[in-house]
């Protein structure tokens, strides 16, 4: 059982906007194949950052709102909230170590 949710307009609001820690927001599509390779990265940073982050995921073509509300241009797209704000954010596929070491500047 994976750590990582998957959020809609619907639960977007609880999931992230009110979490009371930071969140890992990872904009992705089925089509992306970076995304593919990125989301085994952030199952696993979810696993063992479980207590200090959530990971959820958006299906950019499921939730397009989503998408166009962060002016999404490019898959992945990870954005990092803390508090209700983004924070900071990333395009493109990068190592865990670089994830890691972004998130930890939000804790």
């Amino acid at each position: 059982m994976s750590n990582v949710k998957d959020v809609t307009a619907e639960t977007f609001r609880n999931e992230v906007i009110e979490a009371d820690k930071p969140v890992v927001v990872d904009f992705w599509a089925d089509w992306c194949g970076p995304c593919k390779k990125l989301s085994p990265l952030l199952d696993q940073i979810a696993e063992e950052m479980a207590e200090e982050v959530s990971v959820v995921k958006v299906n950019v073509d499921e939730q397009r709102n989503l998408g166009a509300m962060f002016q999404i241009m490019s898959l992945p797209s990870v954005l990092i909230f803390n508090k209700g704000e983004k924070v900071d954010e990333f395009v493109g596929l990068r190592s865990k170590a670089d994830i890691v070491a972004q998130i930890r500047k939000q804790l």
